[in-house]
């Protein structure tokens, strides 16, 4: 009969849950919901007890309550079957992750213990990868698939060439040796843009000054103390401008720090190379790249004040769609800190909540398409559904 409906299309129309209720005697449903126990909502960062990040601990349920989309635009970015995992715990301070493509592993700085840590892709190993390190913080890789680093206690960038050798990329403008380069960002045309804030010239990231110098005004630290024979004889020089390191060696500013409104932080170009964003003025400003390498119209992008809190941006990586993907400092506010994910356009579409303050992403993996958050004192992933545009 046409007119007539079978159990299957009730169930199909209405909701398997729904459509088995419709059959259950009325007294029946009733004593099923006393009986049922209450559902709980699965642990996250901010309930209590928190959620346990540790190997082997009761898995978390999907989709995985600490990825919070702000926006529906994140939700073609996020997955709804993958967790947030810790894959390393033992550090200080992490910073700066980088994916080698060519050899599948991740490595990232370890600051105060002058160490960088690499994550094998294959096993998921941890090692020590090169120790000492010069208290590098920031790290990438080329265009050429060489790693590139930002040197606190050495005060350069470096390049890792193929054959073994140290290059240096950048260690002084104009004669005046830099402050302590943080981040950096490399460019198709072979050229390295770089932030050179003060912030390694400290006795736990770096090198402080000699004496007399902005870090050490009365002389009284020790610049010399557990360093390379001859350190501890520079004094900061320079304000914290942004430089671009040319191929033929020469170094470029392209903002000085006047105009950056402070110290630069994170740095990363857009998708097709024609903005550069950079951590700034407590948030995140943008300007236009011109064909002459020029950065012009420099205005902000957001201040990354999150519901009245600030999720203080350090690192920030680009994905393939041109949304920021950023680190996110909270201090003390627990659910705040991991990492925030931005429109081209500036506007808030997600969050990662983390247990510690996170520092800097990355992303990597065999398909680019797994986020590493180097956060205090470990190491998290979670997969994504979009790639980075950076090669490192």
């Amino acid at each position: 009969m046409k007119n007539e409906i079978s159990r299957r299309d009730v169930i199909t129309k209405i909701g398997a849950a729904a459509g088995v209720a419709v059959f259950v005697p009325r007294g029946a449903r009733a004593q099923q919901a006393a009986q049922a126990p209450a559902r709980t909502a699965p642990p996250t960062v901010i309930s209590s007890p928190p959620r346990d990040f540790t190997p082997g601990a009761t898995p978390v349920s999907y989709p995985d309550p600490d990825i919070l989309t702000v926006d529906p635009g994140f939700n073609s970015l996020r997955l709804g079957n993958t967790p947030i995992q810790r894959l390393w715990t033992g550090g200080l301070w992490c910073e700066g992750p980088a994916w080698s493509s060519q050899g599948r592993y991740l490595v990232w700085s370890d600051i105060p213990n002058n160490r960088q840590m690499r994550y094998l892709e294959d096993d998921g190993r941890v090692t020590v990868f090169r120790s000492p390190s010069n208290n590098s913080n920031g790290n990438s890789f080329d265009h050429q698939g060489r790693q590139l680093s930002c040197e606190h206690s050495a005060r350069r960038v470096v390049r890792y060439e193929h054959d073994g050798s140290i290059a240096v990329i950048a260690d002084a403008y104009q004669g005046k040796r830099l402050n302590s380069p943080n981040d950096l960002a490399p460019h198709p045309d072979g050229s390295v843009w770089f932030t050179d804030p003060p912030f390694g010239g400290s006795l736990y990231e770096g090198m402080v000054d000699a004496p007399g110098g902005p870090s050490n005004p009365q002389g009284l630290l020790n610049a010399k103390a557990g360093q390379p024979v001859g350190a501890g004889l520079i004094k900061r020089e320079l304000d914290s401008n942004i430089y671009r390191a040319d191929p033929s060696g020469r170094v470029d500013l392209v903002i000085n720090q006047q105009d950056l409104g402070g110290a630069g932080n994170g740095i990363a170009f857009s998708p097709d190379y024609k903005k550069v964003y950079i951590v700034a003025r407590g948030g995140v400003v943008v300007a236009d790249v011109t064909a002459q390498n020029k950065p012009v119209n420099l205005k902000m992008f957001s201040d990354f004040m999150i519901d009245g809190i600030r999720c203080g941006p350090d690192g920030i990586r680009v994905d393939v769609y041109g949304n920021l993907w950023s680190g996110s400092n909270a201090g003390n506010n627990i659910g705040y800190s991991g990492v925030t994910v931005w429109s081209p356009e500036g506007k808030l579409l997600g969050r990662i909540r983390l247990p510690e303050v996170c520092a800097n992403v990355a992303f990597g993996g065999p398909k680019r398409n797994r986020l590493f958050m180097a956060a205090g004192q470990s190491l998290y992933a979670v997969y994504t559904n979009t790639q980075g545009a950076s090669p490192g």
